[in-house]
C-alpha cells in the first residue's frame, strides 16, 4: 500500500503531519512522532515579538489591533513567559534534524515582515525543510480596507521568501469576503502551499478582575468541515499544496481530507487528547480504508470528491446549505 504524499515538493511517507504546537518542545516526542508514524513535524511557532525588529513597525499593526485599549495589553505574555527565545529556537530546530529523519518545518507567528524576513533565513541555515507562516492578523479598524489587509499577507509572504529558498507555506483564517480569489491571488504570488485554517483564539473577559484572559480549547471535528469545504473548492485551481488543519482526529477525518483534495492533515489537538501513540492509529486506519475500497494509494483518492470532480459540485455551495436547512435531518430534530 502506496501512502506516500508529496507537500510543497518534499516527499512525505504519509499525509499525517503534526501541526505547530507544544509537543515539539521536546526532542524525544518529536523522535516518539516519527517512530509512530508522522511523515512531518511543525515546530511550535516563534512569534514575531520573540525577534529583533523595528518596534516602530510592529506598533503600527498593533494600534490597528483590539491592543489599542488598555485593558487587553495584559493579553500579551511578558517576555520572559515565552517558551524559548530566537537562539534556542535555532538550536532546536539543529537538535531536531540530528534526531530525526522527517522534514522538520519551522514555524514564524506574527503580522509585519521586516522582522521575520532574516530569521526565516536563519532557519533555513539551522537545517528546516519548509517554513510554515502564520499571520495571525485581526483587523478591528473599522476604516482599514479590506483590500489592505489581504496584501498584508502577500506583502509578508514575498518578504519572507525572497530570504530563503526552502518551501514556504502561509496559514490562513477564512475570513475573507471572497476565499476563492484570495487563495487564488496568493498562488498566482508564489504561495508554496496553503495550511487551511488557522483559528483565532477568542479571550474571554474575567468580570470579577476586570480582565481580558486567555482562553484555549481544543478544536473539534466539527471544525474540520469549514476546511473540507474550501479545499474541495480549489483543488485543481491552484497550483500550491494544500494542507487541511483543525478537528482532525479519526482515521475517517484524515480520509475526508484526502478526498476533498488535500496533501497532507495537520494534527495537533487529538495527539494532546490521544497521545503520540495515535498516529499509529491513524495510519493503520488510513491504509485499512484504501485496502477496503480496493485504493492501492493516497493519489488514487485525493481530490475525488472535490468540487472539480464530484458529480454534483454544487453540493459545495448553497445545494448543501439548502438541503442542511430543509431535509429530513433538520424536521427530525425539530420533532
Amino acid at each position: 500500500m502506496d501512502l506516500t504524499t508529496t507537500y510543497m515538493g518534499l516527499k512525505l511517507k504519509n499525509p499525517l503531519v503534526v501541526a505547530a504546537g507544544p509537543l515539539s518542545q521536546d526532542i524525544g516526542r518529536i523522535r516518539q512522532m516519527e517512530d509512530c508514524g508522522a511523515s512531518a513535524v511543525v515546530l511550535w511557532s516563534l512569534f514575531e515579538e520573540q525577534i529583533e525588529h523595528e518596534a516602530a513597525e510592529l506598533d503600527y499593526y498593533l494600534q490597528h489591533g483590539s491592543e489599542r485599549f488598555a485593558e487587553s495589553l495584559s493579553y500579551f505574555p511578558a517576555a520572559g513567559e515565552y517558551r524559548a527565545g530566537p537562539d534556542e529556537y535555532l538550536e532546536h530546530i539543529r537538535q531536531a534534524k540530528k534526531a530525526v529523519g522527517i522534514p522538520v518545518i519551522g514555524s514564524l507567528n506574527g503580522v509585519s515582515a521586516r522582522g521575520w524576513a532574516s530569521y526565516a533565513s536563519l532557519m533555513q541555515q539551522a537545517g528546516a525543510d519548509a517554513i510554515e507562516l502564520n499571520v495571525y492578523y485581526i483587523p478591528t479598524d473599522p476604516n482599514l480596507p479590506s483590500e489592505h489587509v489581504e496584501k498584508v499577507y502577500t506583502w509578508v509572504y514575498q518578504t519572507v521568501k525572497e530570504g530563503v529558498s526552502i518551501p514556504a507555506a502561509i496559514k490562513l483564517s477564512p475570513f475573507f469576503s471572497s476565499t476563492a480569489n484570495m487563495l487564488l491571488r496568493l498562488d498566482r504570488a508564489g504561495v508554496d502551499g496553503m495550511v487551511l485554517f488557522n483559528r483565532f483564539y477568542q479571550p474571554d473577559i474575567d468580570i470579577e478582575e476586570l480582565q481580558v484572559t486567555p482562553n484555549l480549547q481544543l478544536s473539534t471535528p466539527f471544525e474540520g468541515r469549514l476546511a473540507l469545504r474550501w479545499i474541495a473548492i480549489m483543488f485543481g485551481k491552484i497550483k500550491a499544496s494544500l494542507a487541511a488543519t483543525t478537528g482532525i482526529y479519526s482515521p475517517q477525518d484524515v480520509v475526508k481530507t484526502l478526498l476533498a483534495g488535500a496533501d497532507v492533515t495537520m494534527l495537533c489537538s487529538t495527539l494532546l487528547e490521544n497521545g503520540i501513540s495515535h498516529l499509529t492509529t491513524l495510519t493503520k486506519g488510513l491504509a485499512e480504508y484504501l485496502e477496503r475500497k480496493g485504493y492501492e494509494s493516497v493519489g488514487a483518492i485525493k481530490g475525488i470528491l472535490s468540487q472539480k470532480n464530484c458529480p454534483e459540485p454544487s453540493a459545495f455551495e448553497r445545494a448543501n446549505y439548502m438541503k442542511a436547512l430543509t431535509g429530513r435531518g433538520m424536521t427530525e430534530k425539530l420533532v
